[in-house]
Order: C-alpha cells, then structure tokens, then sequence
C-alpha cells in the first residue's frame, strides 16, 4: 500500500537522520563475517578519494581558492565539529574575507545570526531567539565553538535551511504542489542524477519495513519520488543561500563561502554540490571528516574531494544524557507531534515513537511547542517524566526517565 503523508514524511526524516548517522564510509555499521580495510585514513592525516594523502598546507591553500567549501558532519559526532573548528581557523588564516553558512538554522532566524555576529546577544540570548531546541536536535555544546568563531572574527554568518513545515509539503505534494507564497523564495531544484537515485534508494527500501508495497520499489515509485523532492528542496535550499552569499561580487572581493552541514549533504556530490552546479557555482570543494577505524569498502573516487582522518567515534549512548527527550517535533494535532525519534536517546528508552502526539508533559497540557521545551529543559537528572501521548486512537502513560549526570 502506499504511504500516507505523515508516514510520508517521518520516513524522510528517519532516512536523513540515518544518512548522517551512519559510519564515515555512508554504510550502517552491520557485524561483519571477513577482516575489513580499516586504515585508508590515518588520524589526522588529508586524503583523496582513490588518490593519496596531501599535506595540511596543500589541501587548506587549494580549498581557499575555491569559491565555495563544503565541510561535512555526523551531527551528534564531536570529533567532527573539533575538525570543523580547525578547518574553519586553517581557511580563515588564509582567506579572513569569509562567511560561513550552517544548515542548522531556517531562514527566518537570519536576523538573530546577525546580532549575534554583531555582539549584542548574549549565549543565552542567541540560543533562545534562534530557537534552538525547536530548529535542531543536537546538543547546542557541540556547536557553540564554531558560533563564537564567527562572533570573535566578525565573519558573517548564514541561514541555509527552511521550515520543516515546507520540506513536509513539497514531500506530500511535489514542488508545484505548494502555493509560491509558501515556497521561501526557492526555485525549483534541479533533477537528480540517476547516481543519486541509485544510492537513495537502497536506504529508502531498507527503511520502508512497516509499510511494505506491494511489488519492486524503482525509481518511478510515487512515494520514493516524493521523498526525493523533499530532501532536494532541502538541497537547494542550502545552495541558494550559498549563491546569494557570492552574488553581486566582483572576482578581486569576493567572500569564501563555507557550507556545514550533514554529510549527507555532500558525499559524492549528489546533494548540494548538484544545487549550486544548477547554480552556476562550479568552483566547489568538498571536505568530509573520516572515522578512521571504519570500512573502506565505500572510500572511493569521488566521495568527496578530501577527507581528513578523525579518531573513532564513541558513541554517546553509554554517556549520561542532559535534559533533552531526543525528539524532533512540532506543534500539531493539538500536541507536540514527534516527527523524529533519536537513537538512543531517552525518548527511545521510554518508547515514544514516530507519528505520537504529546498532549500533556509533567500534568501540563501542551499549548505550544516551548510547552515541552522548557518542561524538558527544568527537569531534574535521575527522575522522572510523565507524558500523555496519543497513539493513533488511544491514550496512553509514557513515562521518560532522565539518569543523573556524572562529573
């Protein structure tokens, strides 16, 4: 049967969040029966794709060259944010005229960027105008450093993503589907390669467990293809802002744009680099973080331009969580309707899933979406949450348990 809208939907966003939360090599990690090829990237070292390693002065003198970088991510990865802070100082030393692009934010918070790179919003301040806990999952910790690297050298900073309201219709609908007026000023995205297809829809069948087709899934499979035109719109939307940042200047001033954002974003140029070619931005180049200690069955040509060896990555599942249920979610169907369940994360422990409403959080009936927020945020480490969530037609108790902190 086909996939309803809301199914649509979640599925979408389960897929992303699995694309940048799957090993360096953009497989899931599964046991393996054989010895596997782990040392194609050593810690700390730069290496191309089906080439050889390039020294740190090389690969930073040829990217600043470039009209455009791309540094990619494993969101709740550290490691990879400590590189991006490194790579960021190595560009800016070269090239100072930059500005810096993060995927993280939706447009309309551009103004919060603004005073926040101008000096007049305190941490607090910034995290709270910004939305924070609403426009992204991810611990504000791992970010902070990059923000206050743009604040400390005055480096414009910018808005690429959109509304996930926005991203949701054109998934439902297609692109025409949605009124121009609700479309944020996007043009339409540029056709996706067969390649990318090819790679997208492995996943996309991997992930389709609870709502089976009847049939082989292909390319032409109307709901596959609308959740192509979700996650390119998500693409382009990036690409455009970038563009905007090099439009109007001569080739003598013009800015480095650098783009950070999910690595899925980037490998093998399908996503964003795809956009901004549509663009006319030819001059891109793609730097990605490698976990060393991964498979290099997928190291190939082509995965990106150079990739740099960070240390493994230890998940954080084993470490104690802060005040955060690992939920992405919006206001609708008269609660917190979750859009998104985190691996690992407290929200899974308690067994909230994909689709459920949270009515009431604590005793409190959820009016807004800061209702959950702040709720979530004041709790205690080591007790509990009590949640009345709306399963289909049924009410049910979740109850989420917060362990305690650990010096």
């Amino acid at each position: 049967m086909n996939l309803s809208r809301t199914q649509l939907f979640v599925l979408g966003v389960v897929l992303l969040y699995i694309s940048y939360h799957v090993d360096a090599a953009g497989t899931r990690v599964n046991p393996v029966k054989k010895p596997l090829q782990t040392d194609c990237v050593p810690v700390g070292s730069w290496v191309v794709p089906g080439g050889g390693e390039i020294t740190n002065p090389e690969i930073i003198a040829r990217a600043a060259k470039s009209d455009v970088v791309l540094l990619g991510e494993t969101h709740v990865n550290k490691e990879h944010h400590r590189w991006q802070l490194q790579t960021l100082a190595a560009l800016h030393a070269v090239r100072p005229d930059m500005v810096i692009g993060f995927e993280m934010f939706p447009r309309r918070v551009q103004p919060v960027l603004d005073q926040w790179v101008a000096g007049e919003l305190t941490e607090k301040e910034f995290l709270r105008d910004v939305q924070w806990g609403l426009v992204w999952s991810a611990d504000a910790d791992l970010y902070l450093p990059l923000f206050h690297f743009a604040r400390m050298n005055h480096i414009p900073m910018r808005a690429l993503n959109v509304e996930t309201s926005l991203r949701r219709k054109v998934s439902e609908k297609g692109f025409y589907g949605v009124p121009v007026e609700d479309r944020e000023g996007l043009t339409r995205p540029a056709e996706p390669s067969v390649e990318y297809l090819d790679f997208l829809l492995p996943i996309y069948k991997q992930h389709d467990r609870e709502y089976k087709t009847k049939g082989e899934i292909n390319h032409d499979d109307p709901d596959f293809r609308r959740f192509i035109s979700g996650q390119q719109l998500w693409d382009r939307a990036m690409a455009e802002i970038i563009y905007a940042s090099l439009d109007g200047f001569d080739e003598a001033d013009q800015p480095l744009v650098v783009g950070v954002m999910g690595s899925g974003h980037i490998l093998h140029g399908y996503g964003v680099p795809h956009q901004l070619r549509d663009l006319g931005v030819n001059d891109i180049t793609s730097l990605l973080p490698w976990d060393t200690g991964r498979s290099c069955k997928r190291f190939v040509s082509g995965f990106a331009d150079v990739v740099f060896g960070v240390v493994p990555y230890v998940s954080q599942a084993s470490q104690p969580m802060r005040q955060r249920l690992g939920i992405r979610f919006e206001f609708a169907h008269g609660g917190g309707h979750v859009l998104q369940v985190e691996k690992d994360s407290i929200a899974e422990t308690a067994g909230l899933k994909e689709a459920d409403v949270i009515m009431r959080i604590a005793g409190l009936e959820i009016k807004d979406i800061s209702d959950v927020i702040n709720v979530v945020k004041r709790h205690a480490p080591g007790t509990w949450l009590p949640l009345e969530v709306k399963r289909g037609d049924k009410m049910i108790d979740v109850i989420a348990k917060f362990p305690v902190l650990e010096d």
